[in-house]
């Protein structure tokens, strides 16, 4: 029984009738084929393809008087229907941006910079506390980002020394950092 057109009682009486005497025995010919040929179209999405199926059969069922029934030609004619509807519909899905839920308010993080700016300020007081010369040689590399070599030349100190004084100034700038509660 054809699920798009209902209950027939079996009496075709009128010319509507015999359409849809027409299209409930197109359904069971071609509907299971026509099915299992426009899941291969979609994807196997047996959803969408049944959507596809059910559409063609309505628009068969439109067009029942300018339809010529014979078999080849009404399957050709249901195929290129079937591939024509899997095409918009591949076409609507593309242009319509992919639904999301909406984040929760709470969840939202927004970045406000004041967590770099006090870990900034917490970092700084700690270099004041270094010596001079552990200072000036982790503001060397890593503030001005220069090689040991280019530190070396600036400060008119021997490569080797300054490589030394980097070693023990971060270690002595993570201790501090240790000690304020914020290096693990």
């Amino acid at each position: 029984m054809c699920p798009v057109l209902g209950h027939l009682d079996g009496r075709f009486e009128s010319a509507d009738a015999e359409a849809e005497h027409r299209i409930a025995v197109l359904y069971q010919e071609f509907g299971g084929p026509l099915l299992r040929h426009v899941r291969k179209s979609t994807g196997n999405d047996l959803q969408w393809a049944e959507d596809v199926v059910q559409e063609t059969i309505v628009r068969a069922w439109r067009n029942s008087a300018r339809l010529q029934w014979e078999p080849s030609l009404i399957w050709a004619w249901l195929l290129t229907v079937a591939r024509r509807i899997v095409i918009d519909g591949r076409r609507r899905k593309s242009v319509r941006p992919m639904e999301v839920e909406p984040p929760e308010v709470d969840m939202m993080s927004v970045p406000d910079g004041s967590e770099r700016a006090l870990s900034a300020m917490v970092v700084a007081d700690a270099l004041r506390s270094l010596s001079e010369e552990h200072r000036e040689v982790i503001e060397q590399t890593y503030l001005r980002d220069r090689t040991i070599n280019e530190a070396a030349e600036i400060l008119g100190i021997p490569p080797g020394t300054v490589k030394s004084r980097l070693y023990y100034g971060i270690r002595a700038l993570r201790e501090l950092l240790r000690d304020k509660g914020v290096a693990g």
